[in-house]
């Protein structure tokens, strides 16, 4: 303190530093009140108040003044610091070797004590983020939530999952779609839950056989005698040709479809069952996969005359794809394309009338869409055809750039 010729202590017009203000507002974020802390410091409640709210703006800066002396603001400062060290110690006794713990068990001290130091400080004095602390707690009081729903509010999900698919899913596929979602629960709460409220699968129907094996056509073997399990993609592709009803008269349906990932690689929709609506849904699924006249696709139909004609073999030939066909009369021999159109029409079409072809049309590629890209596959574990495919490319090894 410098004294005066008169014996009186000298002021000075002094600035607060950002420094010192910081520390003030540390005290308040410590638990303090702002007046408690303003006599600690020796500073107006107002002015402190003032701080706190800048420093919580991120406007807080070193610009304002007062008279104030050299001595008290050391003194002031060293308070403040004293303050902080203290709470600082007192964390670290408390903690008795959480230090030394996992991240978890740091979370976990900070949520018992957050109502005893700040969390700010106690993140700080035990070297985690603030942030992190934050997202850990909101992700389980999520996952808490997910987990004990209440049935009226699984009900909700359930029936909303149940309508996202138009009625066609059951509680296998309700309960699968749950979990994708992230609500972790029993598959006989949702079967039961389902069966109470009456919420089910639509039934399944049968439907005539379109083939016209009676020709004189040749007929290619059979290479691939059931097996329908394959390794990668775009090594077996299954075609077939089914119909729907509309006022206008039939409307055909034809696609193809690979069988690694049951994804419909390719379709087509015409007036007519002839040659041309199977080479238009061929030629779609080569232009969108792109597999390589050396690619060996073999592409397996049944022996309808569409398939068995000269034009389609020759586009066949053109792409390097070697033909297969069913044995006569065995319809399990394309169980696959046999099982797509059973879902297409159980879960689209039953029930309803088409006015016109046009409708027809956009309701089945609606479907279609919907099918290769969110419809869970009870074959794929439950995933969608394209997302079967995107995990199966991202577990394959990158090949090294030329």
């Amino acid at each position: 303190m410098v004294q005066s010729k008169q014996g009186e202590t000298k002021t000075t017009r002094a600035r607060y530093t950002l420094e010192f203000k910081q520390e003030a507002v540390r005290l308040v974020e410590g638990g303090q009140s702002i007046a408690a802390a303003a006599r600690t410091l020796g500073v107006v409640d107002q002015t402190l108040f003032n701080w706190v709210k800048a420093q919580r703006a991120g406007k807080l800066t070193g610009a304002d003044s007062k008279l104030v002396s050299a001595e008290q603001m050391e003194i002031s400062r060293l308070r403040a610091e004293l303050a902080r060290v203290k709470m600082e110690r007192d964390i670290l006794g408390k903690s008795d070797g959480v230090l030394r713990k996992g991240i978890d068990v740091k979370y976990a001290f900070i949520q018992r004590h957050r109502r005893v130091w700040p969390i700010s400080v106690q993140c700080r004095v035990l070297g985690v983020s603030v942030a992190g602390y934050h997202e850990h707690f909101v992700r389980r009081a999520s996952d808490d939530h997910r987990r004990h729903l209440s049935d009226d509010a699984l009900l909700v999900h359930i029936k909303a999952i149940h309508a996202q698919s138009r009625g066609s899913y059951g509680w296998p596929r309700v309960w699968r779609d749950l979990l994708a979602r992230g609500i972790r629960v029993g598959k006989e709460r949702v079967q039961k839950l389902m069966q109470l409220h009456g919420i089910r699968a639509k039934g399944k129907r049968r439907f005539k056989v379109t083939t016209d094996s009676r020709h004189d056509l040749p007929i290619a073997p059979n290479l691939l005698g059931q097996q329908f399990n394959v390794a990668e993609p775009d090594k077996v592709w299954v075609g077939d040709i089914t119909y729907i009803a509309t006022d206008e008269g039939w409307l055909f349906l034809a696609v193809v479809i690979d069988l690694f990932s049951r994804q419909v690689v390719g379709w087509s929709l015409r007036s007519d069952m002839t040659r041309s609506i199977v080479i238009d849904a061929l030629r779609m699924a080569w232009f969108k996969r792109h597999p390589g006249k050396n690619a060996g696709v073999i592409f397996h139909s049944d022996r309808g005359s569409q398939y068995a004609s000269g034009e389609f073999t020759a586009v066949l030939a053109e792409y390097g794809i070697t033909s297969s066909m069913s044995r006569k009369g065995n319809c399990w021999d394309n169980a696959c394309s046999e099982t797509l159109f059973g879902s297409l029409k159980v879960e689209r079409l039953h029930g309803q009338r088409f006015n016109t072809r046009r409708q027809a049309m956009d309701e089945v590629i609606g479907w279609l869409l919907w099918y290769n890209r969110e419809r869970l596959h009870s074959t794929l574990d439950y995933v969608s055809p394209m997302r079967f495919e995107e995990n199966w490319q991202a577990n394959q090894p990158r090949q090294a750039s030329a």
